[in-house]
């Protein structure tokens, strides 16, 4: 059975993570105590002696810790987290009941039917942001930036400013996809010669000229106000290098996930 200061711990996390705003600091305390608790009772790692109930405390305490990690940015200590309700998630799924979050890696896990897979929009939003990068439509990429299905989606999408890139997870709990303007800015120097400024601030997904330009700078491209254009730096006499092992490497790694998958 868990031990009362567990249970007394247990509570007081579920008082600051319900809060709101979150009382990140307070759980983040509190979570690291509860963790050395589970670790005592044999509960981080159940071996199936332990009571039901105490089984459910400990992986609401973990799932807790999975939400947690999101909302403080922590990456590392998300996976962590979900690494060890995997357990809870495989092992004891026909014993335990069911669990609102959840989380999982690849849609061959998922208890849902296929044709059902598009009607759940937790899952259907990174399903559609993983197929519209493969087919590179980066405009629809960008306007389903406002319609995550819940908040903590948002921290793998990342912030759309600055160096502009944007992370955007396959599901949660895998690792995150990267869309670097750099590359799509990349591609532009390579097919054009030039470029008119508004369709450069729009394929970098820039809201404001003045970011433009400055980005445009730091490339060392040729801004002609009065034409409206943007002359790319071309380096003709350099020869292109072909990542020959990279690209080695990448399709065997494809090549073993799609093993996986059948």
């Amino acid at each position: 059975m868990a031990s009362r200061q567990l249970q007394t711990l247990y509570r007081d996390l579920q008082r600051a993570f319900d809060a709101r705003p979150t009382d990140l600091k307070k759980c983040g305390v509190l979570l690291a105590q509860l963790k050395i608790n589970l670790i005592e009772t044999g509960l981080l790692l159940p071996n199936g002696e332990a009571s039901l109930n105490d089984m459910v405390i400990a992986r609401d305490i973990l799932e807790i810790g999975a939400f947690w990690s999101i909302r403080a940015k922590d990456v590392p200590s998300f996976d962590r987290y979900f690494s060890q309700l995997h357990t809870f998630y495989t092992d004891y799924r026909s014993s335990l009941p069911p669990s609102k979050p959840d989380f999982h890696t690849t849609l061959e896990s998922l208890p849902l039917p296929a044709d059902e897979i598009n009607l759940n929009p937790y899952i259907r939003h990174p399903v559609n942001l993983e197929r519209w990068l493969m087919e590179g439509s980066y405009s629809k990429v960008w306007n389903a930036r406002e319609e995550a299905p819940a908040e903590e989606v948002q921290v793998f999408r990342g912030q759309l400013d600055g160096n502009h890139t944007v992370y955007l997870p396959t599901l949660p709990g895998s690792s995150c996809l990267d869309l670097d303007s750099n590359e799509i800015a990349s591609c532009e120097e390579v097919a054009y010669e030039s470029l008119p400024i508004k369709d450069v601030a729009t394929l970098l997904f820039f809201s404001s000229q003045s970011e433009l330009l400055k980005y445009a700078q730091e490339r060392g491209w040729q801004v002609d106000l009065s034409a409206g254009l943007i002359r790319f730096a071309r380096k003709s006499d350099e020869q292109m290098e072909i990542p020959k092992q990279k690209l080695i490497e990448a399709n065997l790694a494809y090549a073993r996930e799609l093993e996986q998958i059948v």
